[in-house]
């Protein structure tokens, strides 16, 4: 391998062309360097970030070129977890969007050809990389708010316009659990370090075969959590950790600089309030540069399958719940 990670994008999907294919440009210690694409005009904008951007019009053809070091997955969320084993076959590093399966499963044949072979296979789970998430894990670790009682999440956006959306097509593994829920249950689980015991609650709303809207109250050891996900109502997200001796408010938990700014909110007794701001930090490249060290360096990438795999336990949990 050549100095950097040498990437390979499998689809020319629009958050590929408008977050991670810049990521992986910006990022330290990668490359963009491939794309796979039929379609000339899809290429045309990666070939901007890289005027030198090899494309192939097949998959396969970028799984097998010996010029690629990794690839990253940007695709329906029923071709993950193929793609994925069809990209590690191929000797490829791999950065799967979430999603990466579609039951808990599936992630012990991932976990199991990631040891057997040593590369690098992760999810692509950015907000953990986010230095408003670390901060609120460590103060939350710290006691800056006591014992956690109660958490609340609410993630949603509105594409009932869009009937053409993956997100809602059930071939495509598509609904708002799978595409949102999986934040607000992950990050419930990445800062109180637990899985949940028990869903008490999960009113789960279909239309078309799709998750449109999802309440859902999950017991975990000391606090309960009240989780809300829609793709049918106002575009809305906050994530709120409260407990014994203060509250911690995140604004922008999830799309920080398109949504709002991020920020943390440490709401503490007699009224104090403390506020920390991150007006430019960028998950996705922070994402692709842990990534990259993983590979050059060996080091411990921070989202190993195993935290993917309890989310979508989660995920597991609460739509049988509602069934």
């Amino acid at each position: 391998m050549t100095g950097h990670v040498r990437w390979g994008v499998l689809g020319a999907s629009k958050f590929a062309r408008e977050q991670m294919a810049p990521a992986i440009h910006l990022a330290a210690g990668g490359k963009l360097a491939a794309l796979a694409t039929s379609s000339a005009a899809k290429a045309e904008p990666f070939q901007e970030i890289n005027p030198d951007l090899t494309v192939h019009l097949e998959y396969d053809a970028l799984l097998n070129d010996p010029d690629i070091d990794a690839v990253y997955i940007p695709l329906p969320n029923h071709l993950h977890l193929e793609m994925s084993k069809k990209a590690i076959a191929a000797g490829k590093h791999v950065l799967c969007e979430k999603p990466m399966t579609l039951a808990a499963s599936e992630f012990d044949e991932l976990i199991a050809l990631r040891d057997q072979t040593g590369l690098v296979v992760a999810e692509a789970y950015m907000i953990l990389h986010h230095p408003q998430w670390q901060r609120a894990h460590y103060l939350v670790e710290d006691g800056a708010i006591g014992a956690l009682q109660e958490v609340r999440g609410f993630f949603a956006y509105n594409n009932a316009a869009d009937p053409g959306n993956i997100r809602n097509s059930p071939a495509a593994g598509g609904g708002g659990i799978p595409d949102i829920g999986v934040y607000t249950y992950g990050a419930t689980r990445y800062i109180s370090g637990q899985d949940p015991q028990e869903i008490l609650h999960a009113d789960v709303r279909f239309e078309n075969g799709v998750d449109v809207y999802a309440e859902v109250v999950a017991q975990f050891d000391g606090f309960t959590a009240h989780l809300v996900n829609s793709m049918r109502m106002q575009p809305f997200q906050e994530m709120t950790f409260h407990g014994s001796e203060g509250v911690l408010r995140l604004t922008a938990p999830f799309n920080p600089q398109i949504y709002d700014g991020a920020r943390i909110e440490l709401h503490q007794p007699g009224l104090g309030l403390r506020v920390e701001r991150f007006p430019s930090a960028n998950h996705y490249v922070n994402q692709v540069e842990a990534f990259n060290a993983s590979v050059l360096d060996g080091t411990n990438y921070p989202v190993p399958l195993e935290f993917s795999k309890g989310t979508q336990t989660m995920i597991d949990m609460v739509f049988a719940a509602a069934s």
